[in-house]
């Protein structure tokens, strides 16, 4: 299997205003079409920190569930963008994953979801979980050191760097101890993935499509 991995083209992106509790959700949607294997709904870094949807690390996801044939979308959390109401410290933030989840299931019908999260999002998506029936989840540098994440099913791909000094990868491991949870780990990977974005992005690639053998890149 070959998997052809750019940027996805302007003209598959929709952006949105959906309705949530605290008002409008400004969400980015790169949908590929009718091939459409599935949706990935992918979660921000902490606002209060500089977070959006258009973290490099969160694109980067959404770059490679497009390429695989995922509907990707990107919501803003509370209070950034266009996205109303104010930091909630992932209670609202889960409400408005729900919300989402809930208009790109009726947009698109009953394809299998994945949760995606960066960081404070991996957190909320650990929330968003409990209460929906996601087909797969994936965390990469998931907050726990600074946010209660909840426990997740045994196929969780877990992906942190090794000298991640926001998140340090000890406390990773401890959390994930407790599960009998495997994590990955990028080689001198810290917090923003700076210089291995591609790696991320294979380890996404291979996971959900079986160790393809041809990953071809945009240069």
């Amino acid at each position: 299997m070959s998997i052809d991995v750019r940027p996805p083209p302007s003209s598959s992106l929709t952006r949105v205003l959906i309705d949530g509790p605290a008002g409008k959700i400004e969400t980015d949607i790169n949908d590929p079409g009718g091939a459409r294997v599935g949706i990935a709904l992918i979660a921000h870094p902490n606002p209060l920190q500089g977070g959006t949807k258009d973290n490099k690390v969160v694109t980067t996801l959404a770059k490679a569930f497009f390429a695989l044939g995922y509907v990707a979308a990107r919501p803003n959390f509370r209070g950034v963008g266009g996205t109303a109401g104010e930091h909630d410290a992932g209670r609202g933030e889960t409400e408005d994953l729900l919300a989402v989840s809930g208009y790109l299931k009726e947009r698109y019908g009953e394809l299998p979801i994945i949760l995606a999260g960066f960081s404070f999002g991996s957190f909320v998506q650990t929330r968003v979980a409990k209460r929906l029936a996601p087909a797969r989840i994936v965390l990469v540098g998931p907050a726990v050191n600074r946010f209660p994440a909840e426990t997740v099913p045994a196929d969780t791909l877990v992906i942190h760097g090794e000298r991640d000094d926001v998140v340090p990868l000890t406390a990773v491991l401890d959390w994930a101890r407790a599960q009998n949870l495997p994590v990955v780990v990028v080689p001198g990977g810290e917090h923003f993935f700076h210089g291995r974005l591609n790696l991320l992005s294979d380890i996404v690639l291979r996971y959900f499509a079986g160790q393809a053998p041809g990953i071809h890149r945009a240069t």
